[in-house]
């Protein structure tokens, strides 16, 4: 289908719905449940269990990491988007669904838990790059942060869903005295189950707009990936904001994949608890990736991204400080809405700051640093509460410096700049 045919609104929600599918994946097995029951129940919750959770999240990520970019520039050559996105979707149904039997024997099959989800994660973070892709070509750069946030708040809605039917078998579940063993499975079929249904709109109503480019012998993985970072080293402020999301994002992937390992660990929340806690952030998070993308459209990329940055360093200050559960929600919340706003945004930047002949290839490599910072920040995090005998404290603190980093580094990017770039390599490349 040609670049210039009108997008309709179906499309505009079929794409919407894939956040709200893959959302459900997220919140349950990365952020709420099932990590929580990785490092209590899986790795029997010993010393070293934080450290093993963030270690094979670090390995999915460092796969994404290579695989990533050359998938999104031959994407990009096939005009291939909504294949490569079936293809992972299926992927990481699959493989979610193996998940839960594996997960319900606990610690009797540590290694191949550990493979199963790294296979799961890595379809999942594919997906996640396939599906931004196809931004630019559904909204013009002043549209395009509130493009993002309507996919980014429908997604908060699809983890709000995930998570409200997970928490129905715990509760049920725990009230008939079932262990932790018998119900949380459950909870990763239901993941999977909604994840298969809610992406079903975005491969019957979204079209692909790209166009096949002339064919060329294909050349190994590590020679696309140089010729990928090469094409970004055109592009200087795409790549001074790539620099900054590694930062930030390190911080935002600690978060996401350790909040309910510190909720528990460090605070003693139980498993229902954190479910609940979870289930109102989402709506926080909601909230502000569909206001902040307003606010962005409005006052810019860059003002947005600083102020939501500011945000979550008033935000670790306030959950180190205020050492209680009360204080832990407050922060949880205050976390909500920037976490949406800050996802969202990023998003929709790299969008603005790339041509649309590389759209793909592009935030190949945005997903390059997004799952570098998911090394660096959980690994950091890991490091710590091992090396500490587990002073999940001090590792939050160590979190808030990293959007200290992160904000410093944005204040070198200049957006117009940036899309006056890409903008002329796209008139060179149809010249």
């Amino acid at each position: 289908m040609n670049q210039t045919t009108p997008v309709t609104r179906k499309e505009i929600w079929s794409w919407a719905m894939y956040d709200f599918a893959n959302s459900g994946y997220t919140t349950v097995i990365i952020t709420a449940i099932f990590n929580a029951y990785f490092v209590s129940v899986i790795a029997g919750g010993a010393e070293w269990a934080t450290l093993l959770w963030t270690t094979i999240l670090a390995i999915s990520y460092a796969i994404v990491m290579v695989i990533g970019p050359v998938l999104g520039a031959w994407a990009d050559r096939r005009a291939a988007k909504k294949r490569m996105l079936l293809y992972s979707t299926v992927g990481c149904v699959l493989t979610t669904l193996a998940l839960a039997p594996l997960a319900a024997q606990g610690s009797n099959l540590l290694l191949l838990v550990c493979i199963v989800f790294i296979a799961s994660n890595v379809f999942y973070a594919l997906g996640e790059n396939f599906t931004a892709a196809f931004l630019p070509e559904l909204a013009k750069s002043e549209h395009i942060a509130k493009v993002s946030a309507w996919g980014w708040s429908l997604g908060y809605v699809g983890g709000l869903v995930t998570l409200g039917a997970s928490l129905a078998v715990v509760t049920t579940q725990q009230a008939a005295g079932a262990p932790a063993t018998s119900y949380v499975p459950w909870t990763i079929v239901v993941t999977a189950v909604i994840y298969a249904a809610a992406s079903l709109p975005v491969f019957l109503f979204l079209n692909e707009r790209a166009t096949p480019q002339d064919d060329v012998a294909p050349a190994p993985l590590l020679v696309k990936l140089r010729a990928s970072l090469a094409q970004l080293s055109k592009h200087p402020d795409l790549r001074r904001f790539f620099l900054a999301g590694i930062a930030y994002q390190a911080g935002l992937a600690v978060v996401i994949t350790l909040a309910s390992v510190y909720a528990a660990e460090a605070l003693g929340f139980k498993m229902a608890d954190t479910i609940k806690l979870l289930l109102v952030v989402n709506v926080s998070a909601a909230i502000g990736a569909f206001v902040f993308g307003y606010v962005q459209d409005r006052i810019g990329h860059k003002p947005t991204l600083i102020v939501t940055l500011v945000m979550w360093i008033t935000t670790v200050i306030v959950a180190y400080v205020w050492h209680t559960k009360t204080g832990f929600w407050i922060a949880a919340n205050m976390a909500g809405l920037c976490l949406g706003a800050s996802q969202s945004g990023g998003r929709a930047l790299v969008g603005v700051l790339s041509p649309k002949s590389k759209v793909a290839e592009f935030y190949g490599l945005w997903g390059l640093v997004v799952r570098l910072a998911g090394i660096v920040g959980p690994m950091l995090y890991g490091v710590v509460t091992w090396v500490t005998g587990g002073n999940h404290r001090l590792a939050l603190l160590l979190t808030g410096g990293m959007f200290v980093v992160g904000l410093a580094l944005l204040r070198a990017v200049d957006v117009d700049r940036g899309e006056r770039d890409a903008k002329a390599v796209d008139a060179l490349t149809v010249g």
